[in-house]
């Protein structure tokens, strides 16, 4: 059964995803209280996240089995290195954070271990391997961002994390979201097969905590 995967993935994975999803850094960026300190390490980590996620999709090109497939690929690499690294060096100016000190940053083990983690996957297993690996990234910040939009619970006046929300909150990566869904299944149509289902399940449930593991990493630089 391809329709749906992901959504059975996280079924499957519900303890672990509400840790990563519902993480005390989340909930620090929900109530404006998370350290200065935790969110600009996480920002400077997110930047060499960015550049490996940059390798994964170029991966991605290498895995597929036709064009329409090396396109999404092709996609992926340019919107990372034509649009989110400028995005983001920009926001991290916004925080003091300059372009030249991003440059001669060092790899946190968090950081690491989780985009090693993906890439592995990819290079061990198919593209549907590779894409269920990454999809707890692309797909979880923008649930977060629109359960955090939505929350009575969230400050909205003097919240220095507003902007982070409403970025993944809003349209345009919500439809980043649904496309990456959508792809997950439709890879799934002639990848897939019920077997497969247990060890698609423990990728996302590894990439997911080394997810929230990344979170925890901000938390402990504070």
């Amino acid at each position: 059964m391809a329709a749906g995967l992901f959504e059975r993935l996280k079924a499957d994975n519900a303890a672990v995803w509400d840790a990563y999803t519902r993480h005390d850094f989340v909930k620090g960026i929900q109530s404006g209280k998370l350290p200065r300190e935790a969110f600009e390490f996480y920002l400077k980590q997110d930047y060499l996240f960015l550049i490996q996620f940059a390798r994964a999709y170029a991966l991605a090109i290498f895995k597929a089995d036709n064009m329409t497939e090396m396109r999404a690929g092709l996609n992926g690499v340019k919107a990372i290195l034509e649009i989110e690294m400028a995005l983001h060096v920009a926001y991290c100016a916004d925080w003091g954070i300059a372009e030249k000190d991003l440059e001669t940053l060092e790899e946190a083990p968090e950081n690491v271990a989780y985009t090693r983690f993906v890439l592995e996957r990819g290079m061990a297993g198919d593209l549907l391997d590779l894409m269920v690996a990454l999809s707890p990234c692309a797909i979880g910040y923008g649930e977060i961002g629109l359960a955090l939009a939505e929350s009575r619970d969230t400050k909205i006046e003097g919240n220095p994390y507003l902007s982070w929300i409403e970025m993944y909150a809003g349209a345009e990566y919500q439809e980043l979201v649904a496309g990456m869904t959508a792809e997950i299944d439709e890879i799934a149509v002639t990848r897939f097969t019920e077997p497969r289902f247990a060890g698609l399940s423990k990728t996302f449930g590894t990439a997911t905590k080394l997810e929230a593991d990344f979170w925890q990493m901000g938390l402990n630089a504070a």
